[in-house]
């Protein structure tokens, strides 16, 4: 049976929270819970305009992050969950593209909706943003020079006092995660291919 978490005044700093989490605590979990639901739960409306697919996208997060409890890698709690809120938003506006994919099939004209893909594009760049945030800070800096700036390994070596070699260590680690964190998100990747080629 997982071990009681004891009320504290002040409470529990985050990052104790998240480490009794991650060790099977439920009492963790349920506070980190009650601290997150409502900003979660925001950002989810402001993203589908819909309360009922929002709480439902909510929940999805909260249940994922307990099941994954012990293969996460949680640097900012509330970085991470912002992130995992979003992305599940994305999921989201994939299968409903894919249902309507399946209905202009059915059609001799197709219509393509520049708008709607303008905004599925934007919804991912502010996911892949959040995934970013929550990279250790050097790793952070090296992938916005390179994607943002458009800056060489070189030149974000330079920039940073760092070696070339190490530079693009810190860019293949930020890849990596950011693939990861898209893993089985197949329109997704679509648009990271584009996005995040080294």
């Amino acid at each position: 049976m997982a071990s009681k978490i004891i009320t504290t005044n002040p409470p529990l700093p985050e990052k104790d929270l998240v480490a009794a989490m991650v060790a099977g605590n439920e009492d963790a979990f349920t506070e980190i819970y009650n601290r997150y639901w409502e900003r979660l739960l925001s950002i989810a409306f402001n993203l589908t305009r819909n309360q009922v697919q929002a709480e439902e996208v909510t929940q999805e997060v909260f249940i994922s992050l307990w099941d994954r409890r012990g293969d996460v890698e949680i640097l900012s709690l509330g970085a991470y969950l912002a992130t995992a809120v979003k992305f599940s938003v994305f999921k989201s506006i994939v299968r409903q593209r894919r249902r309507q994919e399946i209905l202009k099939e059915n059609y001799t004209t197709v219509l393509f909706d520049n708008t709607e893909d303008k905004i599925y594009t934007r919804f991912l760049k502010e996911y892949i943003d959040g995934v970013v945030e929550t990279l250790p800070e050097k790793c952070r800096l090296v992938f916005q020079y390179s994607r943002r700036e458009g800056l060489s390994v070189s030149e974000v070596a330079k920039r940073l006092d760092i070696s070339p070699k190490t530079a693009e260590a810190h860019l293949t680690k930020a890849l990596k995660v950011i693939r990861l964190s898209l893993k089985g998100s197949g329109p997704l990747m679509l648009f990271l291919a584009q996005y995040c080629q080294q």
